[in-house]
């Protein structure tokens, strides 16, 4: 049975108000002896995670293990274009401390620092733990958590890869949906979504920018198997990159699109 739906909807921007995060210089030797410098790593183009932990805290460690396997699932296709630090909530954990926190942890993509109240406490306060991601030349925070979700390494993802020009997710994909197609890109005025549904699926579409906030919802609703198509306007979108993001029976991929009036 072949499915065929068809929408135009005009795109508007949900506007939020939140306390202003701006990026922190962090530079100097860490605890392995070797010398660092965040804003110049921002400035050669790559992604930067932060994790501020206490050594005592039982779920710091899982989070920090999810996204260096995330990083370093990214760095396969993009070598050495994300850097972590691993930095305690304050400033009177020891060297040594952070360094065996790092080690005992398999945490090999951390780079330890002894002291990081100051830190902390710009991007907002610590949880448990608080997770920072910044990135690229203009040093933008791109995510922040006072928690931790195995949803948030999905969005972290998808912020890194987008940042990096990258599609992601597409392979994750392929069970559920054999044709997933943004036409044309870059686009002025009207953009198709083109899809084909292997099987029945709680199909949900969503427009987002390129740090992955949600512009606007496209659709959310379960459909048979068969061809979906849906056109978008897109005039109110002012030019720049986006995100199609489509998640599928819970398994997400992204096209990345221009928008150019």
């Amino acid at each position: 049975m072949k499915n065929t739906i068809f929408l135009s909807i005009a795109l508007m921007f949900v506007i939020t108000i939140s306390k202003a995060q701006t990026v922190m210089q962090l530079k100097g030797v860490d605890c392995n002896g070797n010398s660092h410098d965040l804003l110049a790593d921002l400035d050669a183009g790559k992604a930067v995670l932060i994790h501020f932990f206490m050594p005592n805290c039982g779920s710091c460690p899982p989070p920090a293990q999810k996204i260096q396997k995330m990083a370093n699932n990214v760095m396969k296709k993009h070598p050495g274009m994300i850097t972590a630090y691993a930095l305690p909530f304050n400033n009177s954990t020891t060297c040594s401390s952070t360094a065996t926190w790092c080690s005992s942890n398999g945490l090999s993509l951390y780079m330890p620092y002894d002291s990081g109240a100051a830190q902390v406490a710009n991007y907002g306060g610590f949880g448990m733990p608080t997770i920072v991601l910044l990135g690229g030349k203009d040093h933008r925070v791109m995510f922040s958590s006072q928690s931790f979700s195995t949803s948030d390494t999905t969005e972290m993802r998808d912020s890194i890869l987008a940042m990096l020009g990258g599609t992601t997710g597409i392979d994750d994909i392929t069970n559920t949906v054999s044709i997933f197609t943004v036409y044309p890109n870059p686009a002025s005025d009207m953009v198709t979504i083109n899809l084909e549904l292997k099987e029945a699926t709680n199909l949900l579409i969503e427009v987002t920018d390129i740090t992955g906030k949600i512009v606007s919802t496209i659709m959310n609703e379960k459909l048979n198997a068969g061809v979906v198509s849906k056109e978008v306007n897109t005039t109110n979108l002012p030019n720049g990159n986006y995100l199609i993001k489509l998640t599928a029976n819970g398994k997400t991929g992204v096209q990345k699109l221009n928008i150019l009036h």
